[in-house]
Order: structure tokens, then C-alpha cells, then sequence
């Protein structure tokens, strides 16, 4: 008997090009926020390159509606494009948020817990980098990548509690308190949907296997 997936093969995949296609630039704004943060100040331009990832994931994002609008037949449930790109999207846009409020709030050097929660940042989207093409076919393999994600987005966590704490225990003046606060909310809700995207990812394969 074969496969849901097969019986689906001859259906629209573009979805699947586009979806890797926003993996690769989530992966790109979280790496250009890992190397700004590394090397700030001196990689302040790197801001406007994170920009152009926000621009771009909105621009996938438009593809992928714009296409749902014109087409009858999907190759998974719609409701599963659409929070699949949504979440990939929000992926970038609080990574690019995390990028302007370094300038917003004139941070003259980076913590060292944002350091880190960049790099989380970063390698959960890798992971989601790797898991998206096994999408095509809904190959099991991919819940390798989504338990990798789950398991840095707990890193996330311990480490975003950890640095807020850190802020009321040395005495920091209330507004950098209140900036830094902003900034680590934002990256850690940067890693959260990298587990949302890991979420809808698992439940599309098992939905479809």
C-alpha cells in the first residue's frame, strides 16, 4: 500500500523549495546575530544585513500566501503551510528585533548570556536547516533535528533565567536592567519558535506518514 506521501508526489511541491528556502535565510539572520554580538562593536553592519533577512523571510512568506491563493491542491494541509511559514517568519523577526535594539538602547558591549543565546540561537536553526528538506516525503529521520531543537530550546531557557537574575543581583542601573530585559526576552522568543517551527515539523511527518 503505498504512502500517503506518494500518493501526493505528482501535487504542487514548491511549498517545500520555499520552506527550505526560509530555513536557509533564518539560519543566515541567526548566524549574522551570533557574529555581531561576538565581534560588536566593531560588527555593527551586520545589523543591515539582518534587516535584508527580515525583508526577505517577509517576502517568502508573501510567496508562499500569495501561492495558497491560487492553489486548490496542497501537498499537506493548509493550515500547515500557514503556521509553518508564520512560525519560520517569526523566527527572523525577532532575531532582527534582537539586532535594532542593540542600536535602539546604544549598548556599547554584550553580555555574556546574549553571546550564548545567540549561539543557541544559531545552532537550533541549523538543525531546523536540516530538518526541512526531509519534509519531502515526511521522512522519520527528521525528528532527529526537532528533539535537538527541543533540547536547546531548554539550553534557552536555563540560560535567558540565569541572565535575567543576573541583572537584579549586581546592583546594574534600572534602565540598562530594563534594556537588557527587553533584549533577552527577544531572544529567547527568537528560540522558542525555532521549537514552534520543530513542533508543527514533527506533527506535519506524523500527520502524513
Amino acid at each position: 500500500m503505498p504512502r500517503l506521501g506518494d500518493l501526493f508526489a505528482p501535487r504542487d511541491r514548491a511549498y517545500f523549495e520555499l520552506f527550505e528556502e526560509a530555513g536557509r535565510n533564518a539560519t543566515l539572520a541567526a548566524e549574522l546575530l551570533e557574529r555581531l554580538l561576538e565581534n560588536f562593536p566593531d560588527s555593527r553592519e551586520l545589523a543591515a544585513e539582518i534587516l535584508e533577512c527580515e525583508h526577505e523571510g517577509d517576502r517568502i512568506t508573501h510567496d508562499i500566501i500569495d501561492r495558497l491563493n491560487h492553489t486548490f491542491v496542497t501537498p499537506i494541509d493548509r493550515e500547515d503551510i500557514l503556521a509553518l511559514a508564520s512560525a519560520l517568519d517569526d523566527i527572523v523577526d525577532y532575531t532582527e528585533e534582537v539586532a535594532d535594539y542593540l542600536g535602539l538602547y546604544r549598548i556599547e558591549a554584550p553580555m555574556d548570556q546574549a553571546i550564548s543565546l545567540a549561539h543557541v540561537l544559531s545552532m537550533s536553526c541549523k538543525e531546523i536547516g536540516k530538518a526541512i528538506p526531509l519534509l519531502r516525503g515526511f521522512k522519520p529521520e527528521l525528528s532527529e533535528h526537532t528533539v535537538e531543537i527541543n533540547r536547546l530550546e531548554n539550553e534557552g531557557d536555563r540560560i535567558t533565567r540565569e541572565a535575567v537574575a543576573s541583572l537584579f543581583d549586581a546592583r546594574i542601573d534600572p534602565m540598562v536592567v530594563i534594556r537588557w530585559k527587553d533584549i533577552f526576552e527577544r531572544l529567547e522568543a527568537a528560540i522558542d519558535s525555532t521549537e514552534h517551527v520543530a513542533d508543527i515539523l514533527y506533527g506535519i511527518v506524523i500527520k502524513n506518514s
